[in-house]
């Protein structure tokens, strides 16, 4: 492993658990899986090693360096796609693959990423404000705060960090680019410590705002929305998804979408309907699986995970 790689390993949270959610057993191990986030490729090599020679792994990722970990796995197995897992259906309609057994995402951003000063997602070292989860597209943090209204930037902060000083950071934000451009990231990490005169206890005050701009610049929630309505439409029967989220706007979009998918609807009262002759849900919840204390104390970053798996049924995808 070379010094870069060493610096920037990446401890996969939650990987047996994860992987164990797929239920690998019997036949299954025949089946065709995707790991829509492949990111240093725990989960993936786990799958493999579990899939007999007639399984098959499609893996995503937008990170060009992801890619770059992912060509090196020569197994004629596994195929990696240089896209968002949103785009999943068309994807595998090019393959040829209109159904799988099995789908496995880890949300949000790996370690690498937040380590390396270079890709500007940390506030703790200073580097470019890029963001972007993948550099060959897209628009980086630091033009967008350069360009986009004040209004928009509120907006983006107080709803996806979840910020009650959204309002005093965004006007903060306008009135110190109209002095010299924000392009690192500890220049913008003061300007929010400036405009947060509350800060939580052990947590920086540029943690919500840093969130929130990644978020919106990479889309995480738009696509995350996006492939769990295409995973689910791909889905064979008895086919699971293992959905790991680490903060509260991604797995409450994990929650509902799984919740409202296995609810039965209930017909009016009035009517005369047995419950054996209501619609099936397309997906029954199997298991909510939180890091042991030793992974956690293992892996700090483990602490705010979440794995949820449901499977699917016979019911309709409503």
């Amino acid at each position: 492993m070379n010094q870069q790689a060493t610096e920037f390993a990446h401890k996969t949270v939650l990987l047996d658990a994860a992987v164990d959610g797929l239920n690998l057993t019997g036949d299954r191990v025949h089946g065709t899986y995707i790991d829509g986030t492949f990111g240093r490729g725990g989960h993936s090599r786990l799958i493999l090693s579990q899939l007999s020679d007639r399984g098959r792994l499609i893996a995503f990722d937008k990170d060009p360096q992801a890619i770059a970990c992912a060509n090196q796995i020569q197994d004629s197995r596994f195929r990696i796609i240089h896209d968002s897992f949103a785009s999943v259906c068309s994807s595998l309609r090019e393959l040829g693959i209109n159904r799988v057994d099995g789908i496995l995402l880890d949300l949000g951003i790996s370690s690498p990423q937040v380590d390396d000063a270079v890709r500007g997602f940390s506030f703790r070292s200073d580097g470019p404000l890029d963001m972007r989860m993948d550099t060959t597209r897209g628009i980086s943090a630091a033009d967008w705060l350069a360009t986009e209204s004040e209004e928009k930037i509120r907006e983006v902060i107080k709803e996806y960090g979840e910020e009650r000083f959204a309002f005093q950071i965004a006007k903060a934000i306008i009135a110190c680019r109209q002095v010299e451009p924000i392009t690192r990231t500890r220049q913008l990490a003061q300007i929010v410590a400036n405009a947060v005169k509350t800060r939580e206890k052990g947590k920086d005050p540029a943690t919500r705002t840093f969130q929130a701009v990644r978020i919106h610049i990479n889309q995480e929630l738009e696509d995350l929305k996006t492939g769990l309505n295409a995973g689910l439409s791909l889905l064979d029967y008895q086919g699971r998804f293992s959905v790991i989220s680490f903060h509260s706007l991604e797995d409450r979009i994990v929650k509902q979408f799984f919740a409202s998918n296995s609810s039965v609807i209930q017909p009016d009262r009035r009517l005369p309907i047995r419950a054996v002759d209501l619609p099936q849900p397309p997906l029954k919840l199997i298991e909510r699986i939180k890091p042991s204390d030793a992974e956690v104390s293992a892996n700090p970053r483990a602490r705010s995970a979440i794995l949820r798996i449901s499977e699917r049924t016979q019911g309709e995808v409503r």
